[in-house]
């Protein structure tokens, strides 16, 4: 007997971070809520983690996922705006690992792959296919689209995770 996952998508980013909750129980999928963690432009940048972290604390608290994955870094050609984003990025990571899940980590090549069948994509072609797969899904821009795509692509990747966590662990 199977039970339902309820996995949590995170899209990171220091001005917005995306957020998408999906409920999978076999190769069903079901869209449970969505929306962006903002932070304040014009506060430190301490303060601007702490409210990324805050904000997807009441997140998982709200919602309690079983899973968590989040989006990998892409290096872009501003050093500064990389190592800013890999910071947000570890708020992302932090957040669910602190809360007992296990978090799993997608390139966004993969996650496109997962949503819309190719590794290269337009927003709007993933938005199109989030609506088909999960006809219910309501998302406000692109961060948190971008973090249901990736609940979809680990909802898709999970069992051969575990298969190679297990390979990896024995």
């Amino acid at each position: 007997m199977q039970n339902t996952i309820r996995i949590i998508g995170i899209d990171p980013g220091l001005r917005r971070t995306g957020w998408g909750v999906i409920d999978t129980l076999g190769n069903s999928l079901r869209f449970v809520a969505s929306g962006t963690v903002t932070s304040d432009g014009d506060m430190d940048l301490a303060s601007r983690l702490c409210q990324l972290h805050d904000g997807l604390a009441d997140i998982v608290h709200s919602y309690k996922p079983d899973e968590a994955a989040v989006e990998q870094t892409f290096v872009n050609k501003d050093a500064v705006a990389t190592l800013k984003l890999g910071q947000a990025r570890g708020i992302a990571m932090l957040v669910p690992a602190r809360a007992g899940l296990p978090v799993a980590e997608y390139a966004p090549n993969a996650v496109k792959k997962a949503v819309i069948g190719v590794g290269h994509g337009e927003k709007r072609q993933i938005h199109m296919m989030l609506k088909i797969l999960m006809p219910k899904a309501e998302f406000k821009g692109d961060d948190a689209a971008d973090a249901l795509a990736i609940a979809i692509c680990h909802a898709h990747n999970r069992g051969a995770n575990r298969m190679r966590q297990a390979a990896l662990a024995g």
